[in-house]
C-alpha cells in the first residue's frame, strides 16, 4: 500500500512538474493524469520493489507518458487519427509497459522472497533475465489485445456501426442518448437536439 502511495504522488508531481515547465501552468487535469499513469505504473511491481524502486516508477510514469501525450501525440499522424479524447493509451498502455518493464529491473529479492516467489529479484539484484521475460509477457499481452479487440470490433460492426454518421455527429452524439450537455450557441439559446 505505501508504495502505491508513494509512486502515486511521485507521478502527479512529477507530471504537474512537466506541465509547469512546459505549458507555464498546472493543471488539475493534468495531476489526475499523473495521478492514473502511476497508478497503472505500479500495479504489477507494489509488492516486489523497495521505496527507491516506487519512486523511481513514479518519476518515469510521470515523465514517459507526459511526453508521449504531450509531445509525441500531437506529432505523430497516427496519434492524430486515434479518437483517444482522455489519452487512455497514454495513461494505460504506455503506463503499463512502463511499469511492467520496470518491476524486471527494480524487483528485489526481498520483496520476490515476501510474496513466496522463488524469483531472484530483478535487474537491479543482477536478475536481468526478468526483464526479458517481462517483455516477452508484454508483447504476448499486445498481441493478444490486438487480435481480441479487432475480432470483438469486427462482431460489433456487423451489429451497430463503430462510428456515428457526419451528421449526427455535428448535432452532437450526446444527443443520440436524449442528453444535451452544452447544447447552446449564440446568446445562450438552446440548440435542436434529435427528436425536438
Amino acid at each position: 500500500m505505501l508504495n502505491t502511495n508513494i509512486t502515486t504522488a511521485m507521478s502527479v508531481l512529477t507530471w504537474t512538474a512537466m506541465d509547469i515547465l512546459y505549458f507555464k501552468k498546472p493543471s488539475v487535469i493534468g495531476a489526475v493524469q499523473g495521478m492514473i499513469t502511476g497508478l497503472v505504473g505500479i500495479t504489477p511491481a507494489a509488492g516486489v520493489v523497495d521505496g527507491f524502486g516506487a519512486i523511481a516508477i513514479g518519476l518515469a510514469t510521470g515523465i514517459i507518458p507526459w511526453f508521449t501525450m504531450n509531445i509525441l501525440g500531437k506529432r505523430l499522424s497516427f496519434f492524430r487519427k486515434v479518437d483517444d479524447t482522455l489519452g487512455v493509451f497514454h495513461t494505460h498502455a504506455v503506463a503499463g509497459l512502463l511499469g511492467g518493464v520496470l518491476t524486471g529491473v527494480l524487483a528485489t529479492k526481498a520483496g520476490c522472497v515476501a510474496y513466496g516467489l522463488s524469483n531472484p529479484g530483478g535487474g537491479i539484484d543482477g536478475n536481468w533475465h526478468q526483464v526479458w521475460l517481462q517483455l516477452i509477457g508484454a508483447a504476448f499481452i499486445i498481441a493478444l489485445n490486438l487480435v481480441m479487440t479487432y475480432v470483438i470490433l469486427k462482431v460489433i460492426s456487423l451489429v451497430v456501426p463503430l462510428r456515428m454518421d457526419e451528421e449526427t455527429l455535428l448535432i452532437g452524439d450526446d444527443a443520440v442518448h436524449g442528453e444535451e450537455a452544452y447544447a447552446f450557441f449564440g446568446e445562450g439559446e438552446r440548440q435542436p437536439v434529435l427528436g425536438d
